[in-house]
């Protein structure tokens, strides 16, 4: 039974039911998941009817797929989260390249901090933002910390420390019962974090204006700037409403297939920050915003309160996200919300036909080189890259592209185990044999070809293991470089079979583009690994001496060359065991006899 036969007879046996549906491709891999208020419905028009270019590539790629029935619409938007989370289809909706914006949070402890962070933890802190980016974040961290005194040590300290002297911190380090104090303390700036700025200026002037009628024109000198740090910080964001509600207002526009996304963060009455994302969708505009939004929480702070366009189904969302969600109908709700879709319009306008353009052209690079070569379908490439300087730290870097675009998360690196010296085939023969028995082993997906940087040697040392030991057929290739080091020719298969390729292709900018990424990112490695070594202790290869007993005698003695006079004596005083002191003291010895 072919695949068109086998799906349209699983096509027929699909329930009216809410639930979720995976499509795979031709190597059993989920390359997009789906949730539907009737699954036979939903999945039935991937493949009738006509669909724009992005989705018959979606389309074209479905070699089977499957359905979950779940008991509503809700749990099938759920549902959909933890399937992306588990399979990272290449279709869907992905926030990971996402800015992640940093926030400033009160840490749940008895003697709380304030901390500048990117992650968001259910840990019982308090969290405040978003922030447009780290400096502003900063900025508002300084001035809170000369207004109030938190802690600002971690660990906390056997005694008082610099900031207790400079009145910056109440020191419980030594002075007890201070948690009264602190609650006032984190209370103080919640309020502060969420707006509420008025009284604490008021209280700033009234003692601005007594310490000046004292003549304490320094003292007075420091609210003054206090106070205009508070209106700078206040300042520097546009005022949007008198409610200090904080909430985030989504607006859309979908122009193509493509959907653009603009939230606007509001946070006591202004408008912090916004987030702009672009992407094609492959199902109704509404089930994509909603799993947007949904995905969008789980890296962000949720609000108070959301507002969406009216599209989208509003006790979903309430139910998913435990939150208030409003779909403004007039009034300045309505003008907000409004505000957002035009910015979502313009920023479409702006940049679909640069991505439009760019998809059009990788598209066609990965079929130019898929026709020069004759291998389809053609999606995975791998490239494989040695890097050494001056025979030392040889190491071997692979990247992985598919459709053409990098994919990450299955970069690898290797260091070389069984090669003494310089040696580059024995180098590629040692990683292209770990590499695709490992494949094998696991029953991973194998590439469609495999490029080698690198001339006919490293072509040929590939092609030995990858043929003659693991008796694979995959197609392999190599990538030439000239004497200015850039990509010049495409060798491949037995003998090295020179590639015609325009310089001027799509195809060629393609390979320069994967060859540069190999080199970059072993390079990286290789860097990375140099200045672990020139960084290595002397105490290092001693048995029984790890980092915490390594910092202890440089702690204890104050430097390597004091260490290296000490005797076993010392050596004990530094809190070492006889035996481990022993140890210590022969090997530097024999180091100083060297």
């Amino acid at each position: 039974m072919s695949h068109q036969e086998h799906i349209k007879a699983k096509l027929s046996l699909l329930p009216d039911e809410p639930g979720c549906y995976l499509h795979k491709n031709q190597f059993g891999e989920v390359i997009y998941v789906g949730k539907a208020k009737n699954l036979k419905n939903r999945v039935r028009s991937y493949f009738t009817g006509a669909h724009d270019l992005k989705t018959e590539r979606l389309v074209a790629d479905i070699r089977d797929f499957e359905y979950i029935i779940t008991g509503s619409e809700l749990e099938a938007l759920l549902l959909e989260m933890t399937l992306i989370k588990k399979h990272d289809p290449k279709y869907n909706i992905m926030l990971k390249d996402d800015k992640s914006y940093p926030y400033l949070k009160i840490t749940n402890e008895t003697y709380p901090r304030l901390i500048t962070t990117r992650k968001l933890k259910k840990d019982g802190g308090h969290y405040f933002g978003p922030y447009p980016n780290a400096y502003a974040a900063n900025e508002t961290k300084r001035l809170l910390d000369r207004l109030y005194p938190l802690r600002k040590c971690q660990p906390m300290p056997k005694k008082l420390c610099l900031y207790y002297h400079i009145g910056q911190c109440l020191g419980p380090c030594e002075i007890p019962n201070l948690e009264g104090d602190q609650k006032e303390i984190v209370s103080e700036i919640r309020r502060f974090l969420s707006g509420e700025t008025k009284d604490l200026v008021q209280s700033l002037q009234q003692k601005m204006s007594v310490a000046a009628e004292e003549m304490e024109f320094e003292r007075a000198g420091e609210l003054r700037d206090q106070i205009r740090a508070i209106e700078s910080i206040m300042n520097k964001q546009n005022m949007i409403t008198a409610d200090l509600t904080a909430r985030d207002v989504f607006g859309i526009y979908v122009d193509k297939g493509w959907m653009c996304v603009q939230v606007f963060f509001l946070r006591g009455g202004k408008m912090i920050e916004r987030d702009v994302s672009l992407f094609p969708i492959y199902g109704t505009p509404a089930e994509e915003l909603e799993s947007f939004i949904v995905q969008f929480y789980e890296k962000n702070i949720k609000p108070s309160e959301i507002y969406v366009p009216p599209l989208v189904n509003q006790m979903l969302l309430k139910e998913a996200l435990s939150l208030r969600v409003h779909v403004p109908v007039r009034g300045s709700k309505r003008k907000l919300l409004d505000l957002a879709t035009k910015n979502a319009e313009n920023a479409i306008g702006e940049r679909f036909e640069l991505i439009a353009r760019d998809e059009k052209k990788t598209v066609q690079a990965v079929q130019e080189l898929a026709d020069a070569i004759d291998i389809h379908p053609l999606s995975r490439i791998e490239i494989i890259d040695n890097a050494n300087i001056q025979g030392a730290d040889a190491v071997s870097a692979l990247v992985v592209f598919e459709d053409g675009k990098p994919l990450k998360k299955e970069y690898r690196k290797f260091k070389i185990k069984t090669v003494t010296g310089p040696d580059d085939y024995e180098s590629m023969r040692e990683i292209v044999r770990r590499r695709y028995r490992r494949l094998l082993l696991e029953g991973a997906r194998l590439p469609d070809l495999v490029l080698i940087d690198g001339g006919l040697g490293q072509l040929n040392a590939a092609l030995e293991v990858i043929q003659d030991e693991l008796g694979l057929s995959l197609p392999v290739g190599s990538l030439k470089k000239d004497d200015k080091h850039r990509t010049s020719q495409l060798l491949f298969g037995e003998g090295g079979r020179l590639i015609e390729l325009h310089p001027r292709s799509s195809a060629f900018y393609l390979l320069q583009r994967m060859q540069d990424e190999v080199h970059r990112f072993a390079i990286t490695f290789h860097r990375s690994l140099r200045s672990k070594g020139m960084t290595r202790s002397l105490l290092d290869d001693i048995p029984g001496v790890g980092p915490k007993r390594r910092q202890q005698l440089i702690r204890h003695f104050g430097s390597m060359r004091s260490l290296k006079k000490a005797n076993i004596e010392q050596l004990t005083e530094a809190g070492l065991p006889v035996k481990l002191a022993e140890t210590v003291a022969e090997y530097l010895s024999q180091t100083n006899e060297e």
